[in-house]
């Protein structure tokens, strides 16, 4: 997975359609989440599309697999996981995630039902990743 540093050097040079297809491309890299790992325990709640966030780290570094049903929102999810991924679970539990996100400029460049969930997902992650640091 590319870094978040990567992506937005990228996303700083598109503009419009071409940043909804980086968009796309990224939710096509995501690393592949089981079927079976789709439930409603994994299930990201108040999102317009389904996402499903599931962590797969060992030790301190945070790993998650995640999915959605719709490509522009599976991107999005694509952000929020190349902020966290591979990092120690203390740093991102300390993390300003949402912080790290405004360069992208989601809620002027997206639709807000296409955002809503972020928070959900950036809390969700930041949940476990001080479970694991708090041992």
């Amino acid at each position: 997975m590319r870094s978040l540093d990567d992506i937005r050097e990228e996303y700083e040079f598109l503009e419009g359609d071409e940043r909804y297809r980086l968009l796309i491309e990224l939710g096509r890299d995501l690393e592949d989440m089981p079927d079976a790992l789709k439930t409603d325990a994994t299930l990201v709640r108040g999102c317009s599309a389904a996402v499903w966030v599931y962590p797969t780290g060992e030790g301190e570094k945070l790993h998650f697999l995640a999915d959605s049903n719709a490509a522009i929102t599976k991107g999005i999810v694509a952000l929020v996981i190349a902020a966290v991924q591979d990092k120690p679970a203390a740093q991102v539990a300390q993390m300003d995630v949402v912080a790290a996100l405004e360069p992208f400029d989601l809620k002027n460049q997206l639709s807000s039902n296409r955002t809503q969930g972020v928070p959900n997902m950036i809390a969700l992650v930041k949940e476990h990743a001080a479970r694991i640091a708090g041992g």
